[in-house]
């Protein structure tokens, strides 16, 4: 009998060699390759004896005459999470969702489970907690329901049979990489491991109509851990955000066979449970915005949606040879460019005082649209003037000074209508595209972070 050979594959990527390496030449992760033992004819594609007849029974068919399956969504119980899959949980459906320890993958999960449990039966798999670790938590929560089944298994083999058999409208396996398949000798949470059991799940969703949720961990980097071939296989990918002490946490979807990727939720995090936020500009705004010098109010997209964010600025004299830059929410290089066109294009000198920029409610501001903002919080706490509570702030700000157009800006400008904004500063090449504004808000236009600073220092 030939004797069974050894492959190492990249616990990261994915990768596979015939022999270990200390890099990967892929990913470039290093000491990721696992060994895994393999049959000789999965090895070398040996011929075998057995030859296949094909039965002829699928036929190719021309595309007018295919009759579109007919589906029909069901609510999650949470309007965000809805929006976010693109109007409710499709049935057959393969979702995965991902996240940092502790943010709150598995109650929302045991909420969406229990909610559906009202109509029909639902099953959460725990591969990682017992089932009265299950049951603590839905008693937290206070969603026990009788059609709500609890099940501890880590073999792949029995949760996916028990989907095929048990008529299950949705079930939830939390986590992946907890689960294996006894047919491979890796181990769980192997690259190997998590293709096969996410292969077998898919299968058992779309032939028992079962929609299935799976709990996914996140690498330090902040992607999901395993195989890229992970996401190709599943229908939807989500990524849970938010650090684990801020008060919300952001739903995005990175991939969606059913809707867009352009939707997110915002979810706030309480001691019974996990909501959806419907207006979550309310929430990130505080009253004596503008009040104090350093605190200014901007726009900012995430997805499709417009979030008003209030960013505030410290500055305070050095006592150090090197003067301090810190932000919270904020990238830390955009800040320290920002800082330099302040002090070359406007004039204000920050190389002697510490500078601490902070977007309050812990979001994180990616976009450039809020480099005006950034650079007005600074100049505000510099110069200790005020800007209002009524004032927000909108514009790219480039090396030489100038201030940029922003994209979609009728939806920024709306969104500050509607929270009763009196007057935005944004750059003056948008102002042609927000003729219908002009009387329901001051909108004033600005091609130099100069003339933004001075009208900052002009009495409100």
């Amino acid at each position: 009998m030939a004797k069974a050979t050894s492959q190492y594959i990249c616990a990261e990527c994915g990768y596979i060699s015939s022999k270990w390496m200390g890099k990967c030449p892929t990913c470039g992760n290093w000491n990721t390759m696992q060994e895994q033992e393999i049959a000789p004819m999965q090895a070398f594609g040996a011929s075998s004896k057995r030859k296949y007849t094909p039965t002829g029974a699928n036929k190719p068919k021309p595309v007018t005459k295919l009759e579109g399956e007919s589906f029909r969504r069901f609510s999650s119980g949470i309007d965000e999470l809805d929006n976010v899959l693109g109007g409710g949980v499709v049935p057959a459906s393969l979702v995965l969702i991902g996240g940092d320890p502790g943010v709150g993958k598995s109650t929302l999960l045991t909420e969406v489970c229990a909610f559906a449990a009202q109509n029909a039966s639902c099953m959460y798999v725990s591969a990682e907690e017992s089932c009265y670790q299950v049951k603590m938590r839905c008693d937290r929560l206070g969603v026990s329901r009788e059609n709500m089944l609890v099940l501890n298994e880590t073999n792949a083999d029995e949760i996916a049979q028990e989907i095929l058999t048990g008529g299950y409208a949705l079930a939830v396996v939390d986590s992946v990489q907890a689960i294996y398949t006894p047919e491979l000798s890796a181990t769980a949470g192997s690259v190997t491991q998590i293709r096969e059991c996410a292969l077998r799940l898919m299968r058992a969703a779309k032939a028992s109509g079962t929609a299935v949720f799976l709990v996914g961990h996140v690498t330090k980097e902040g992607t999901l851990a395993g195989p890229k071939v992970l996401e190709h296989l599943v229908d939807t990918v989500l990524y849970f955000e938010g650090e684990n002490s801020g008060a919300f946490k952001i739903l995005r979807a990175a991939k969606n066979r059913f809707g867009s990727t352009n939707e997110i939720g915002v979810f706030e995090m309480r001691g019974d449970g996990i909501f959806g936020v419907e207006n979550p500009s309310e929430l990130l705004l505080s009253e004596n915005r503008g009040v104090s010098a350093g605190a200014v109010a901007t726009a900012t997209m995430e997805g499709s949606r417009c979030l008003l964010v209030e960013l505030q600025a410290l500055v305070s004299s050095t006592v150090y040879g090197t003067p301090r830059r810190m932000s919270l929410g904020i990238d830390y290089n955009r800040l320290v460019v920002i800082l330099a066109v302040l002090e070359k294009r406007a004039n204000l000198s920050t190389a002697n005082q510490d500078v601490y920029v902070n977007a309050m409610g812990g979001i994180r501001i990616i976009e450039p649209a809020q480099d005006l903002a950034i650079l007005l919080s600074v100049a505000s706490a510099l110069s200790n003037t005020t800007l209002g509570n009524k004032t927000a702030i909108l514009g790219e700000v480039g090396l030489t000074g100038e201030v940029r157009a922003v994209p979609q800006i009728e939806k920024r400008v709306a969104e500050c209508v509607k929270l009763g904004f009196e007057r935005i500063i944004l750059p003056k090449s948008n102002l042609k595209l927000l003729q219908k504004y002009k009387d329901k808000i001051q909108l004033i236009g600005v091609s130099h972070v100069y003339q933004a600073v001075k009208i900052m220092q002009k009495k409100q």
